[in-house]
């Protein structure tokens, strides 16, 4: 197809097609007889021309420029239009050059649905822009680039002005949309108007942006809003230059305001909360020549309905605490940054101070507001420090680490709590939560509960992520070395519920030779899983941890571990996993991290595993799992038969001497052997093992002693009031350490002794000392005495074995 394009003199239009810049000449401009890869049309021409090739957008663009005087001439005010008409089908771009004193304003108004300001290097959805630019003497200023469909109603320029209107190939598009009129002059470098009639978020740049702002320039932005919306400020993106004199500042003329202009600077909070419309001007100042520096601003302004608790107040009451911050802020602070289209949330500690994130700290009270449809975007983050000064009296201090009652009493949910625990040196950090205990959160026994502790130690080499806790555990105590970061994260709104019966704490407590030290508890009815910290990462190279383990006294423990080695292989010192009972005589059992660990055994008392590092080598790390369960102790049969059969022995024993005794005289008046009723000599096991109960058998009754073997001198020369000699066995009661088990040094653990047995140890066995007490018999005493003592105790269910054991246990 061809082309005519016929140009008016008048017109003071030029039009040039010229190849796309990068392409390859693929196709040409035939003019007559010449093919030509530009072609540059006149004032007063008349061109006709076709292209070589069916699709010429692919490989051409074409400018229309116009230029408009102003100075030496009336200017042509009014609807601008494209012109000329029958162009061809390539990506163009109009421009129009308009050249104007500086005495006088020149204003481009812009039809709807107006413009929207975008960022350098930013498209538009439909791929139509405009350009403005400000020219002043011989400088060139860029305004701004624009798409359709946004707020920017009119530009007001000092001076003249270049307008560009970029359209692709395929646009439809037949008028400008934009007018040019005269106005008086505006004194500033130019006047941005914004007409947002409805709830919107708008953007804006300041002219050159990312460029440096004209120096000592005045520029202004007019924002058109309903007396019934609220608008509010926000600085995104700015930067200062070095001034000499003056100072870059922004001014707000807001109708009805007792202070216009509103001074701020740009690194203030900007107003916000404002009804209606208002001015926003940005003054430079007098650059450094040496060093002017950057002046730039990007913005945003959002426009909103009036809250329905706007005027609604809540009261944060920080007086009373030390040393904490408290943040509100929205969901996905510090990491994420909001998109602007997206619904605004604002906090507000006063009607015109808001933001999207206020920090309020300690010893303040403050009175909050909200500007937000949808609290539930909101979240509080905040810190608390808690520092030993004076040992002695940090010493004695226990602190609750509970969420204050001015946080949780707020409509925003709490995203975390973080305490900073700070020991001085030679003091440690005391972890406890008596009632609630801790459960370790592992692959095997996860939390389900609204909010968990991550609790991380911090050492002047390296950090110890001790794990993930949660409460309903076993977890009585943790004791670490150095600084300690507790931090509290929460699930959900249950927290409101559960936060009521927080119970964590914390103490300065004396030094402890090992990073990390536990002392659990289990609970009878699950299975406890522990791990080291660092999981899954290893635990760093020579560090120390302990479980100092509780096994309640008529329970048995079951130990055992996740895997049966270390899987580590050290390149520096030795690892180990020391197991160690806490009663005298049993002896401790050492693995190497080049043995098996050891098979899941039972432990009767409390007792201690330690898990001491090396300097792992080959990338491998040191990550060990291992588990305790209870059980209740269980009395072994084969001692119920043995004591059985030697009660036997002693029945026949008895009944013989009876039958020997009774042949004796009964003139003599003999010495009896006396039975203490108070020592139970039943045999150990259960009641139903047994026949007959004391009432109906005569184990307890002793015969009459013969002659030979009786200690009346001893009575007749004490006169007959000499005490019973008892003879009683005594346990050891004796004091037990505390300490765990000391591994061996890193670098001596060769030589040392192993307990190889793996199997479990053989059941205890009570070796009882019968308690007897010989007496003298009172004058009109009975000869059945036994009898008499049988009917005053009556039967007793619990065997001497069983008092024996229980009595054990409870020391």
């Amino acid at each position: 197809a061809s082309f005519t394009i016929s140009l008016r003199t008048a017109d003071n239009v030029t039009v040039m097609i010229k190849l796309r810049p990068g392409v390859l000449v693929g196709c040409q401009i035939h003019i007559k007889n010449f093919f030509r890869s530009e072609l540059k049309i006149k004032p007063g021409d008349n061109v006709t021309f076709t292209f070589t090739c069916s699709t010429p957008e692919k490989y051409f663009i074409m400018e229309i420029q116009k230029n408009i005087d102003c100075v030496s001439g009336p200017c042509p005010f009014g609807d601008v239009y494209l012109y000329p008409p029958g162009l061809p089908r390539l990506n163009r771009t109009f421009i129009w050059d308009v050249k104007a004193s500086t005495k006088a304003g020149l204003e481009l108004k812009f039809s709807t649905p107006w413009l929207r300001q975008i960022e350098p290097g930013e498209t538009c959805p439909d791929f139509i822009s405009y350009n403005i630019n400000s020219c002043i003497d011989k400088a060139t200023v860029n305004i701004g680039t624009f798409c359709r469909n946004g707020s920017v109603s009119r530009v007001k320029l000092l001076g003249g002005a270049i307008m560009s209107l970029h359209l692709p190939w395929n646009s439809p598009l037949t008028t400008s949309g934009f007018n040019i009129a005269n106005r008086a002059s505006i004194k500033r470098l130019c006047v941005i108007e914004s007409i947002l009639k409805e709830e919107s978020s708008i953007t804006l740049m300041s002219p050159n942006y990312p460029l440096g702002f004209p120096e000592d320039e005045l520029m202004t932005w007019q924002f058109v809003i309903p007396s019934s919306m609220r608008a509010s400020v926000f600085f995104h993106n700015y930067s200062l230059s070095n001034c000499e004199r003056k100072e870059e500042r922004v001014e707000y003329y807001i109708p009805g305001s007792l202070s216009n202009p509103e001074v701020f600077k740009l690194s203030d909070s900007q107003p916000a909360n404002i009804a209606g419309s208002f001015n926003l001007s940005l003054q430079g100042c007098d650059q450094d020549a040496q060093n002017p520096g950057i002046l730039r601003l990007l913005f945003q302004v959002i426009v909103q309905h009036p809250q329905v608790d706007e005027n609604v107040t809540h009261l944060v009451d920080l007086s009373k605490e030390w040393n904490m911050t408290v943040t509100i802020h929205f969901e996905g602070w510090p990491s994420r940054t909001p998109v602007m289209s997206e619904p605004i949330c604002l906090i507000c500690k006063d009607p015109r101070t808001c933001d999207r994130v206020l920090t309020l700290v300690s010893g303040t009270v403050y009175k909050i507001s909200f500007l937000c449809k949808d609290l539930s975007r909101l979240r509080i983050t905040a810190e608390k420090g808690i520092s030993c000064v004076d040992l002695r009296w940090c010493q004695r201090k226990i602190y609750s680490l509970l969420v204050p009652k001015a946080i949780t009493q707020l409509p925003i949910q709490l995203h975390k709590f973080i305490w900073k625990l700070l020991a001085p040196d030679l003091i440690n950090i005391e972890i406890t939560s008596p009632s609630l205990k801790l459960q370790q959160h592992v692959p095997e026994q996860r939390c389900n509960t609204s909010y968990s502790y991550s609790i991380v130690g911090a050492t002047p080499e390296t950090e110890l992520n001790v794990g993930v806790f949660c409460p309903g555990g076993s977890i009585e105590k943790i004791q670490m070395r150095n600084n300690v970061t507790i931090s509290l994260k929460t699930f959900g709104k249950g927290f409101l519920n559960e936060s009521k019966h927080q119970d964590l704490k914390m103490s300065f407590v004396p030094h402890i030779k090992d990073e990390c030290s536990f002392t659990v508890s289990p609970n009878p009815k699950a299975k406890v899983y522990l791990q080291t910290p660092n999981w899954p990462y290893g635990l760093p190279p020579y560090v120390s941890i302990s479980w100092y383990v509780v096994v309640p006294s008529k329970q048995v423990a079951r130990l055992g571990f996740s895997k049966d080695r270390m899987g580590i292989a050290c390149e520096t010192g030795r690892a180990y996993v020391n197991i160690k009972e806490e009663t005298v005589g049993t002896e401790e059992t050492v693995r190497r991290e080049d043995e098996r660990l050891p098979e899941p055994r039972n432990m009767y008392h409390d007792f201690w595993v330690n898990v001491s590092n090396c300097k792992p080598g080959d990338k491998t790390q040191l990550t060990l799992q291992f588990w305790v369960t209870l059980a209740d102790k269980q009395i072994d049969l084969g001692v119920i038969l043995a004591v059985v059969a030697g009660a036997g022995v002693l029945v026949a024993i008895g009944l013989t001497v009876c039958c020997v005794k009774k042949k004796k005289k009964k003139s003599q008046n003999p010495m009896v052997g006396v039975y203490n009723a108070n020592v139970n000599t039943q045999v150990p096991g259960k009641q139903g093992l047994f026949t007959k109960g004391r009432k109906n058998n005569e184990s307890h009754v002793y015969a009459v002693i013969d002659d030979a073997m009786v200690y009346g001198h001893l009575l007749k020369e004490s006169n007959g009031s000499v005490s019973p000699e008892v003879d009683v066995y005594r346990p050891f009661d004796g004091p037990i350490g505390s300490l765990p088990p000391s591994p061996p040094p890193l670098s001596f653990r060769k030589d040392i002794k192993q307990t190889l047995n793996t199997e479990e140890p053989p059941p205890l066995t009570d070796t009882d000392h019968d308690t007897y007490t010989f007496a003298h018999q009172k004058s009109g005493q009975s000869e059945d005495i036994g009898d008499t003592n049988e009917k005053n105790n009556g039967d007793t269910s619990t065997s001497l074995l069983e008092n024996k054991e229980q009595d054990g246990l409870m020391e």
